[in-house]
């Protein structure tokens, strides 16, 4: 099949130009001028499928870096599975996810990897691939590391918090940290003090501070601040590349940027609830209301600027991708579990459907330019994840992964309107976005056209990635 895009604005990481783009099969086989004849004088003839995209932007599918379809958390699982999840994803424009292995202490982590991909194939609309989880650092664990990297899992993700489920203490993390410095992959961290945070927990318990408002309280940026300098620290002596993910505190992104300034391979991701969110109105909203905004990172206080700092951060690259941390949970029956004691709420948002749109907003609004949204979401995490030149990239020989987003269009998010995750609320319910998904497309496929889903679970693939395109 041969589909081309016509009377479109191509934007790219690098740049925006007016030009026609060429697909033929899976792939994008030319990037043309409007009009130009290099391939014929009626190309439009010869073609399949004509996409209009006259005063509408064409760009790379999405990639969210970060979710966790069908995770086991605090005793119930992510309500989205991978169909579901890469469903919504397509909706929004999102044409790629990686997704998290997760072991836990005592598993063997190439069988967890086994189980991800029995969990994942045949039940994706989009594309995947895998990041693991290492949560028992030992021997075994960086031998498996090896043979990850071989089947193209090239980022592993520790954890400074969650004592007995995930954490691994500061010698797990320099093993872990040392492998990778000598095979290349890429460290990835939950950068808080769990310690404090588990004493704070259990001193408010204590207390009777029972409600949602009280989750944010007790993970302090002090404790997010800390882990973040610690975890650089680490890596500065093993020369291991370090990924900080789901920063959410000014000062946590400022020890970023301080180690980026002399030279380190240090990264970081904030997500779009870090952007728009905040303790007051969210974490603190009446009664339980408050748990659909529990996850960690915790949401922070607007009154302390975070959010305005996030965006800075984004502007100037010291924070260099947004994902989503997309972990749904529904409030009735996962979220209610932490009724009369914050602690027992499962920690985690929805959002894989409304990235694009909601970082799009701040091309709106002038946060950001309309190259680096497309830098953010699409470019950098190809680059980071070892998968650009086939996805991130509206460029010949590229995978056909192209959304044709109007700014003319308009979306309201919310149940109801524009909501296909598989969660009872939506975590930005009333939001309003000067923009929307019209087409979207992957490896030649159109997924959403016309306000229908035109895709089908199972044409996502397993992608197979390289080793990180972005360390210095």
């Amino acid at each position: 099949m041969k589909t081309l895009i016509t009377g479109g604005t191509v934007v790219n990481a690098t740049g925006a130009t007016a030009a026609d783009v060429l697909v033929d099969g899976e792939t994008i086989a030319a990037v043309v001028a409007p009009g130009s004849t290099l391939l014929g004088f009626d190309l439009a003839a010869n073609v399949d499928t004509v996409v209009d995209a006259t005063g509408k932007y064409v760009i790379p599918g999405g990639i969210d870096a970060h979710t966790h379809m069908e995770m086991p958390f605090g005793g119930t699982f992510a309500s989205d599975t991978f169909s579901t999840g890469t469903t919504a994803a397509a909706w929004g424009g999102t044409t790629t996810i990686v997704d998290f292995v997760v072991q836990y202490a005592g598993e063997n982590p190439l069988e967890q990897y086994a189980a991800w991909h029995e969990k994942a194939a045949g039940n994706c609309a989009i594309d995947y691939g895998f990041h693991q989880i290492l949560s028992d650092v030992q021997d075994s664990s960086l031998t498996a590391m090896d043979e990850l990297v071989a089947e193209g899992v090239t980022s592993f993700k520790l954890f400074m918090a969650y004592k007995g489920v995930f954490l691994s203490d500061d010698g797990q993390i320099v093993k872990a940290m040392q492998k990778a410095a000598d095979n290349g992959s890429l460290v990835m961290m939950h950068a808080e003090n769990g310690s404090v945070i588990d004493l704070l927990v259990q001193q408010a318990v204590a207390r009777g501070d029972t409600a949602p408002y009280f989750h944010g309280l007790t993970r302090p940026w002090q404790a997010e601040e800390e882990a973040t300098h610690r975890a650089i620290m680490l890596a500065n002596l093993t020369g291991a590349p370090l990924y900080v993910v789901h920063v959410s505190a000014k000062q946590a992104a400022e020890q970023i940027a301080q180690a980026r300034d002399l030279g380190q391979n240090v990264f970081g991701e904030t997500c779009p609830q870090y952007l728009y969110l905040s303790l007051e109105e969210h974490l603190g909203a009446p009664g339980f209301e408050g748990a659909k905004w529990v996850c960690s990172t915790p949401l922070r206080a607007r009154a302390e600027h975070h959010q305005d700092h996030m965006w800075r951060s984004l502007r100037t690259n010291d924070l260099q991708i947004v994902s989503t941390d997309h972990c749904p949970f529904c409030l009735k029956g996962q979220k209610d579990m932490g009724v009369g004691d914050f602690s027992k709420i499962p920690n985690g948002i929805g959002g894989v459907e409304h990235r694009m749109d909601l970082i799009y907003q701040g091309v709106v609004t002038g946060e950001i330019s309309l190259e680096r949204w497309v830098e953010l979401c699409c470019t950098t995490p190809a680059r980071m994840f070892g998968m650009y030149g086939r996805k991130g990239v509206v460029a010949p020989g590229a995978d056909a992964d192209l959304v044709v987003y109007d700014p003319n269009g308009h979306t309201s998010i919310g149940l109801g309107k524009t909501h296909h995750m598989n969660m009872d609320y939506s975590a930005y319910e009333g939001f309003e976005i000067d923009g929307h998904v019209d087409t979207v497309i992957s490896r030649g496929s159109v997924l959403v056209d016309d306000g229908e889903f035109r895709g089908r679970v199972g044409h996502g693939r397993y992608v197979k990635r390289e080793l990180s395109q972005y360390l210095i």
